[in-house]
Parts: structure tokens; sequence; C-alpha cells
């Protein structure tokens, strides 16, 4: 365990140690429940060993999947069950298959190489995005679920950042950021209207956070990695 830590910078061990204290307070102040907290946690580990490049981020992300469906299934975000369950879960071994074919032979940085999108690839992925968010908008409008659009925007947004993540792209962090403010608001409605999950609120300002933090450090290996 004590290796596990051996690169992390000073930020990035307060930050996860002062989240974790938080999402515990929380957790018992609110009297949330268990499957959110641990929902929260896993997957806070999961997204700040995605920003440092390092392939252990999918097997806390697996933990994760399971345990955030659950809690979406319960506030009927539909469109973020279908998501974790149906595309998360099986990308997830995509990811490890990839990021353990394009690892560094130097691991001091990262884990993997990376590299970012050509101005027509990000004009087109841009577009398709859009269109897919409405189509997809009023499919969950019709099943009746909670904020539809919403919904569909960081279902369709998050598909396009796990695509990108395996591919090991440095613009999937604007799309994350992205999705992070949109479930903010969803799971303030949630907390507003309900007064429960409190730890997916927390848990997704934390997310906002640290894929700000993701994009300054994957711009800074980029860099690196081609001699800049």
């Amino acid at each position: 365990m004590k290796n596990y830590f051996k690169d992390w910078n000073t930020f990035e061990k307060v930050w996860l140690l002062a989240f974790t204290l938080v999402n515990i307070y929380l957790f018992f102040a609110w009297h949330d429940s268990i499957t959110g907290l641990v929902a929260s946690i896993s997957g806070m580990l999961c997204v700040v060993l995605t920003a440092k490049g390092r392939i252990s981020s999918f097997y806390w992300g697996l933990i994760n999947i399971f345990a955030y469906s659950w809690v979406a299934y319960q506030s009927a975000y539909w469109g973020e069950v279908q998501l974790n369950m149906l595309f998360f879960l099986p990308m997830t071994f995509v990811g490890i298959y990839y990021w353990n074919r394009n690892q560094r032979k130097d691991k001091r940085q990262a884990d993997i190489k990376v590299r970012s999108l050509t101005a027509t690839e990000k004009f087109g992925w841009i577009l398709l995005s859009a269109i897919a968010i409405v189509i997809y908008g009023f499919f969950l409008k019709y099943l009746n679920g909670t904020l539809p659009f919403m919904d569909a925007t960081t279902t369709i947004l998050s598909i396009v950042a796990t695509i990108m993540l395996n591919k090991r792209l440095t613009d999937q962090w604007l799309y994350w950021i992205t999705v992070d403010v949109v479930t903010i608001i969803m799971w303030t409605y949630i907390f507003i209207t309900k007064g429960t999950d409190v730890s997916m609120l927390v848990m997704w300002s934390a997310f906002l956070v640290n894929a700000v933090y993701g994009y300054y450090n994957w711009i800074k290996m980029e860099r690196n990695q081609n001699g800049k």
C-alpha cells in the first residue's frame, strides 16, 4: 500500500484524504446509504487514478459502476443506469485491454501514452454528440425518466468520453467536465426534492474538480511525451 501512493504529489494525497473525510462525515450527518458512500469513494479513486494515467483506475471503476447504478436506479435516472450497466461495464474491460497494449516503458509519469484529437475530429465528435443527445432525450422522456434531456446529455457525453478514454485522448476531460456540471445539477434536484443521496452530490462535485486537474495533468503528460 505504501508503494501505491509513492508517486502521488501532495495535492493528490490531500485532495483524496479531504474528500474521503468529508464524504464519511456527510454519510453520518445526513444518514445517507452505505451504497452511496461506496459509490462515492470508489468513484473518486477511479477518477484520480485516471487523471494520473494509471490502469488500476479501471478496477476501482468496476466497484463504482455497480454501486452507482443501484443509487441511480432508486432515483429513476434510467439513462445513468443504462449507461453504467450496458456501456461502462463492458467498456471497462476494453479499456484495460487497450491500456495494457499501450503502456509506457518509463512509468515515472503515467502508465500509458496520450494524445489529442485534430480540429476536424473534434468538430465531428461535437456534431455527433449533439444529434445523439436530442434523440436519446426524447426516448428517456417517453420512459418518464427524471430530467430526461439532462440525463441524455450526461449519458451520451459519458459514452463519448469513455471512448476517448480508451483511446487515451486528452480531449476526454472536456467532455467529463461537461458531464460533471450537468450531473451536479441533476443530483442537486434530487437532494432538494427528496433530501437524499448527498454522497452523489459530493462525489460529482469532486469529479468536477478532478476533471479540471485531469485535463491539466494530461496536457502536461502529452507535452512531456512529445518532448515539448
